[in-house]
C-alpha cells in the first residue's frame, strides 16, 4: 500500500503512514449522482447536483434559472430538468452533511442594491467590485442587458438573505 501524501510504501493496514504520519484511509466507492427529493424544491434535481459537486443548493438553483433564462433556453432548462427528474434515481438513504456547507446569501454588509454580488463575493472570497464589473461587463459585451437584469432579478428573488447581525449591548458602568 503507498500513502497518498508521501508516496511511500507502508504496511497493510496501516492506520497511518510511519513515514509522514497522514492519515491512511481506504479508497472510497465513487460518489453517485442522486436525487434528493427531502431536501429539494421540485424533486431534488438541484439538491442532488448540490450534494454531488459539494456546493451549496442556492448556487446550483440559481445557476440553472440563470441559463435556463437565456433567451431561448426556457423551454430547455424546463426540459433538462424533466429529463434529470427522470433519469436521476432517488438517493436510497439521505446521509446528514458531514460538515457545514458553505452557504450561499445575499449579504447585508456589502450590498449596493440587493446584496447579490456582495453575496457572491463572500461566498467565493473574491472583492466585491470585481464581481460587480464582472457582471456589468457580462452584460453589456455580449449584448444581453435585459438577460443581465433579469439574471441579477432572479438571483435577488432565489438567493435567501444573510442573518441580520445581533449586536450584544454592554452594560455601561457608572
Amino acid at each position: 500500500m503507498t500513502c497518498r501524501q508521501c508516496a511511500k510504501e507502508i504496511q497493510e493496514g496501516s492506520v497511518f503512514c510511519a513515514f509522514c504520519g497522514a492519515a491512511v484511509q481506504p479508497p472510497s466507492s465513487p460518489r453517485r449522482l442522486t436525487r434528493r427529493p427531502a431536501e429539494g424544491k421540485f424533486g431534488g434535481v438541484c439538491a442532488g447536483l448540490a450534494a454531488y459537486f459539494d456546493v451549496d443548493v442556492t448556487f446550483v438553483r440559481v445557476a440553472w434559472i440563470v441559463l435556463s433564462i437565456w433567451p431561448g433556453a426556457i423551454i430547455l432548462g424546463i426540459a433538462a430538468y424533466l429529463v434529470a427528474w427522470v433519469l436521476i434515481p432517488v438517493a436510497d438513504v439521505i446521509d446528514a452533511p458531514a460538515r457545514a456547507r458553505k452557504q450561499l446569501l445575499r449579504s447585508r454588509t456589502d450590498r449596493r442594491i440587493g446584496g447579490v454580488c456582495g453575496g457572491l463575493a463572500e461566498y467565493f472570497g473574491a472583492d466585491p467590485t470585481i464581481v460587480r464589473v464582472a457582471w456589468v461587463v457580462l452584460t453589456i459585451v455580449p449584448c444581453a442587458i435585459v438577460f443581465g437584469v433579469i439574471a441579477y432579478l432572479v438571483a435577488w428573488l432565489v438567493i435567501p438573505s444573510a442573518p441580520e447581525p445581533r449586536f450584544q449591548t454592554v452594560p455601561s458602568t457608572p
